[in-house]
């Protein structure tokens, strides 16, 4: 009886739906583990390595070809956590292995990059070994990235600061602030 009602209401809602596709895409993603919020809906050409480590809030506009890569083996997850109301513009990666938090209101414009780990290098045989060290990314409620912004392992974007585009940002930035360049230093204060 309940894969019956589960079987009917997927088929309402599909039925109802303004694009299909768009459903039958976030339906997929959920069934591997994604938390998609209400409201946000997944774009074609996006793509997930591990949709169980991505958690969407609700009514973020998201645009083409974004990629969550989770950059490491499965792990249970999620390591992936954007807020409500965040707008993630064209092209932009997530290279994440330990860990991004996005807060609610944030607005990341085309084009950006955030890596939370190095690719690790064996110095005597000149190889790519296993060993990325890296740590945590976060953005804090209402901060602005411009486009094509670089944002780095060990950083913390503080609340309302804003990244100027083309920026590469190496160090946390307070609440506040505006901060360009690269590497990115404080260009003014609220």
């Amino acid at each position: 009886m309940a894969l019956a009602s589960f079987y009917q209401r997927i088929t309402r809602r599909l039925l109802l739906a303004r694009n299909p596709a768009k459903e039958i895409r976030k339906l997929g993603l959920r069934l591997r583990g994604a938390k998609i919020g209400k409201g946000t809906e997944i774009p074609s050409g996006t793509q997930f390595t591990w949709p169980h480590q991505v958690v969407l809030g609700s009514a973020c506009i998201l645009q083409n070809d974004i990629f969550f890569n989770f950059d490491h083996y499965w792990v249970p997850g999620p390591t992936l956590r954007i807020g409500d109301r965040v707008f993630i513009g064209r092209g932009c990666e997530f290279n994440i292995r330990y860990g991004l938090t996005v807060g609610n209101d944030a607005l990341i414009a085309s084009g950006c990059v955030f890596i939370d780990h190095d690719h690790g290098r064996d110095a005597m045989t000149n190889k790519i070994n296993s060993d990325c060290p890296g740590s945590p990314i976060s953005v804090g409620e209402g901060a602005w990235i411009g486009a094509g912004a670089i944002v780095l392992k060990n950083v913390a974007i503080g609340k309302h600061a804003i990244i100027g585009a083309g920026s590469v940002v190496t160090r946390s930035v307070p609440d506040f602030q505006i901060w360009a360049g690269v590497p990115a230093k404080k260009v003014i204060s609220k």
